[in-house]
């Protein structure tokens, strides 16, 4: 299916909303019926027909509708967020008792639903290094019922092995979960390579201006259909119309925007890499790194997101140049218009350091800004750092 047809013309019908060229929104809770007849009928097929926006929503459906397509499953289902989306993929596969393998060091929200969520209600979860793909193999139990990824995940992008994994996962009968945020649909197409549930938090690149929360979970017709009649009918937390309109507007701009983050940044990591102050830029697209091959076979372009290692041991002088930056927010998501970064050092308070991180990492995601525009801001903020 052409990319220019899903963006702007899969799903809708513009004779039926008075040939408006945008979509309306369809701020309506409840939807009536005229007969008892109707009614019933309406009430048997919720997952198909438009009777209470707790459940279908016609601008959501339309949302739902062009992600599937984007990620080329059969379906998809919006959420009210990305970890909504994550909390309902994971949810819809488990049941006390059973046993969740699970890559280390996933998103803080992840890492809570399986550290401490999960393991509430009777399912255990094991936490393994993703980027073997055989250990997801080695931790498997008679009772694994669920393979749960992130590729690259969110900070220090570790790859897994998509196609491999679910072969693995495949031959044992387990079902394999993936965020994949970082990559977008554009650029890395899970389902394709045996993935059976593909989640993004949509509040990132798909929605690309930085005013809206949304998740996504795409899969097939049978998959999502399990999740609409339980976690989310039952959770209830579903995306209001409103910001399913802004997620159509934002996929409109998604490819051109994705070409300039990418083009900007290629050129500020090589900006970087010639830093006397830079220790290490961690970052799958570039060669040394030891998932680079496996980078340039899953994923059809590198995104905005890496993170650098700042030369010095001195707290004080990563926290001088992260506060010296003028046109970098510091801010804890990404995907918008505006670059960020994210400082590990963050986390240190009163007198002790509780990550698993050095402070020394500062995770950055580059956005629409001219690349000399940032690049003149990272070199003061080195000045500044070294005094």
């Amino acid at each position: 299916m052409d990319l220019s047809y899903i963006l702007n013309e899969l799903g809708e019908d513009r004779a039926a909303y008075f040939n408006a060229v945008t979509p309306p929104i369809i701020q309506s809770s409840n939807f009536a019926c005229r007969t008892v007849e109707e009614m019933r009928y309406m009430l048997q097929h919720e997952t198909e027909v438009n009777l209470y926006s707790r459940g279908n929503n016609p601008t959501v459906s339309m949302l739902e509708e062009k992600l599937a397509a984007l990620e080329g499953t059969e379906q998809a289902i919006a959420f009210g967020s990305g970890m909504a989306a994550v909390a309902a993929a994971v949810l819809s596969q488990v049941k006390a008792g059973d046993h969740v393998v699970c890559v280390k060091k996933p998103y803080i929200g992840a890492n809570k639903l399986m550290r401490h969520f999960l393991p509430r209600f009777g399912v255990e979860v094991t936490l393994i290094d993703g980027t073997n793909a055989q250990n997801f193999a080695q931790a498997s139990k008679e009772n694994t019922v669920l393979y749960y990824l992130e590729s690259p995940n969110s900070f220090t992008f570790e790859l897994q092995d998509l196609a491999q994994v679910a072969s693995i996962a495949k031959a044992k009968n387990i079902v394999t979960v993936v965020d994949n945020s970082f990559a977008s649909p554009l650029y890395q197409n899970p389902a394709a390579l045996g993935i059976d549930l593909v989640v993004h938090s949509a509040t990132k690149y798909i929605g690309g201006h930085s005013d809206v929360l949304g998740g996504v979970v795409c899969g097939t017709r049978e998959r999502i259909h399990q999740i609409f009649k339980m976690e989310y009918m039952a959770l209830g937390a579903v995306l209001s119309p409103h910001d399913a309109w802004l997620l159509l507007r934002g996929l409109r701009t998604l490819p051109i925007r994705m070409e300039r983050v990418a083009q900007t940044t290629r050129q500020v990591v090589a900006y970087l890499q010639q830093r006397e102050e830079v220790a290490e830029i961690i970052w799958p697209f570039l060669p040394q790194h030891p998932q680079y091959a496996l980078a340039q076979k899953q994923l059809r372009n590198n995104t905005g997101q890496f993170t650098i290692k700042l030369k010095t041991d001195d707290l004080k002088q990563v926290e001088t140049f992260c506060d010296s930056l003028q046109h970098f927010l510091m801010a804890a998501s990404w995907g918008g218009h505006e670059s960020l970064i994210y400082p590990a050092a963050a986390t240190y308070k009163e007198g002790s350091y509780k990550s698993a991180l050095p402070f020394t990492l500062i995770r950055f995601y580059i956005g629409l800004e001219d690349s000399e525009y940032l690049i003149k801001d990272l070199g003061q903020a080195f000045a500044k750092m070294v005094g």
